[in-house]
């Protein structure tokens, strides 16, 4: 069976993500996870798009149609911006580290972890009830994946505030957490475009229903166009494919190129060069 536009596209994602799943892997054996510098969620960004990808081509492979894989395919697809996000809230809070590798603003960070994951869950849950055969839980889940997507935005806006405050803090930052300061903020542009396309997917339908092969039901809105089942394949290349790509590619640029390690030093080589982390007593 061929693979129609989707399915190709599903299939170019595997490509695409196949050698960088390999990349993160490199790259969080290489910084660890026990800092929470938002590696370890590019290599399950990296891992959701291969899965996702996946489950679309096999769905488009296998007679008779099931259903259940195109689900979970367009499921991981919509949710995955949510590690997406994750990850460059976890490389701003590295950048707030002080050369001892103390951890700064534990709390808050730990609060806007909790304002993504709980976006993810209403995804999630709204995606599950829509897919179920009871028209009440196609109404709630709609209206909790619409919700879900709105605090990706308010995760994005916050993200994009946290950048400017640094910039603005540029002379307490450490020497390569500048450099990795530089390419979050190259990278925040193209993830405003991934955020939006998103929110215009989501509102573009009432429905995340799927009756048969890869369609759902007619949409006539204004934004059909945006609609990730039914919408046109080109906005979905630029705006969701592209994107991502290009943040992933600066992230792991960033991390293999930056020795970002070095930023840690002892209290007493780096007391004149950042007094504003000095050690308080």
């Amino acid at each position: 069976m061929a693979l129609d536009s989707h399915g190709v596209l599903a299939a170019v994602t595997i490509a695409m993500y196949v050698p960088f799943l390999l990349v993160s892997l490199k790259i969080v054996s290489k910084y660890g996870i026990a800092r929470g510098d938002g590696w370890i969620l590019l290599l399950v960004f990296c891992i959701i798009r291969v899965l996702g990808g996946a489950l679309l081509v096999a769905a488009e492979e296998i007679t008779p149609v099931n259903t259940s894989l195109y689900i979970g395919g367009y499921a991981l697809e919509a949710s995955g911006l949510s590690p997406l996000l994750l990850c460059t809230l976890g490389l701003l809070h590295s950048i707030f580290q002080t050369p001892d590798g103390f951890p700064r603003y534990q709390r808050p960070f730990r609060l806007l972890q909790l304002l993504g994951m709980i976006a993810l869950i209403l995804t999630i849950i709204g995606i599950s009830d829509e897919t179920s055969s009871s028209s009440g839980s196609s109404s709630t889940g709609n209206i909790m994946r619409r919700a879900g997507v709105i605090l990706f935005a308010v995760l994005y806006i916050i993200l994009v505030g946290i950048c400017v405050h640094q910039w603005t803090q540029i002379r307490s930052v450490m020497r390569y957490r500048k450099q990795l300061l530089k390419a979050i903020s190259v990278a925040l542009p193209f993830l405003a475009i991934r955020t939006l396309y998103s929110i215009l997917s989501t509102f573009s339908s009432s429905s995340f229903s799927i009756t048969s092969t890869s369609t759902t039901q007619a949409d006539t809105s204004d934004l059909a166009k945006f609609n990730l089942f039914t919408g046109e394949w080109q906005i979905y290349l630029v705006m969701d494919m592209l994107m991502e790509y290009a943040v992933v590619i600066i992230y792991c640029v960033a991390a293999l190129v930056l020795p970002l390690n070095e930023d840690y030093k002892s209290p007493e080589s780096y007391q004149d060069q950042y007094p504003m982390n000095a050690p308080q007593y």
